[in-house]
């Protein structure tokens, strides 16, 4: 499966000057709610990416994405496994469980994001998780933007990276764009001004 290509057919695969949530500039950007609109592709996706977690040997019994880019990741995610399904959500900017979800003491739970960069949001979801009794085994998304290191890959883990070196992540490709300081940009010093996309900005 060739995930660049997928990304650049559903016109999810950006290119320009863009101002990511960490503060850096980057020529290129995954915008993966063009993927997710369509509900017959993310299915596809989510059964491949839950195949991967099988293959692994990874038991779990629901997922929990963080609002709102890993919703509908994983939704689908639970649907493939026949699994439950929550999702925390930030409320005045602080990550938190809400809307009568629970968790079970020992419950385990795949952490899903639609990307993964950092990690730091899905690394919220699961403080949470663990604050309240249950279990991360692991992460999932359907693509890595090359921070962190994934399950079956040989790409390196970035010191960026927030995930815990000792559970896996599992994506189903990976994404290495080069990022730059907004001090040494070179799109900048060409004159271009950094847009911010994505579910934090506007667009």
């Amino acid at each position: 499966m060739n995930l660049e290509q997928i990304y650049k057919d559903a016109g999810a695969y950006l290119e320009g000057h863009f101002l990511l949530s960490s503060g850096n500039h980057s020529q290129f950007y995954l915008q993966s709610a063009k993927v997710l609109e369509d509900p017959i592709l993310t299915g596809v996706l989510c059964d491949k990416l839950f195949a991967k977690i099988a293959e692994a040997g990874v038991e779990f019994d629901s997922v929990c994405s963080p609002a709102l880019g890993g919703i509908l990741a994983g939704y689908e995610l639970a649907r493939a496994g026949k699994k439950r399904f929550i999702f925390t959500e930030r409320v005045d900017s602080v990550m938190s469980l809400r809307r009568g979800f629970s968790v079970k003491e020992g419950e385990r739970f795949i952490i899903c994001e639609d990307i993964i960069t950092t990690g730091g949001s899905a690394l919220e979801s699961a403080k949470i998780i663990e604050s309240l009794g249950g279990v991360v085994v692991g992460f999932a998304a359907l693509a890595n933007r090359g921070f962190c290191s994934v399950s079956g890959l040989n790409n390196q883990r970035k010191d960026s990276c927030k995930l815990p070196i000792n559970k896996p992540l599992f994506a189903l490709g990976n994404f290495e764009f080069e990022i730059y300081p907004p001090e040494s940009c070179p799109l900048c010093k060409n004159g271009s001004k950094a847009f911010k996309p994505g579910s934090r900005g506007n667009a």
